[in-house]
């Protein structure tokens, strides 16, 4: 989950749907304003993606990080 400068949604959430490793990006209403799914089958490849690709975008305030449990969906 992304929080955002005021205005710049659309363009973060255009930069999020072109990266590799992300499967769906949607806008949000509430605390946050950027709901990214993304998946990898380890945790590094997902913390990279993470850390050094989506908290480097440009008007990106914070994330927040939520891992599914697998077997649990």
């Amino acid at each position: 989950m992304i929080n955002c400068e005021l205005g710049a949604e659309e363009n973060i959430i255009s930069e999020l749907k072109k990266m590799e490793g992300i499967k769906e990006v949607h806008g949000t209403f509430g605390a946050y304003d950027i709901l990214v799914k993304v998946m990898a089958d380890k945790v590094e490849p997902l913390r990279e993606i993470i850390t050094w690709k989506i908290r480097k975008i440009e008007k990106i305030r914070s994330t927040l990080t939520l891992m599914a449990i697998e077997g649990q969906e």
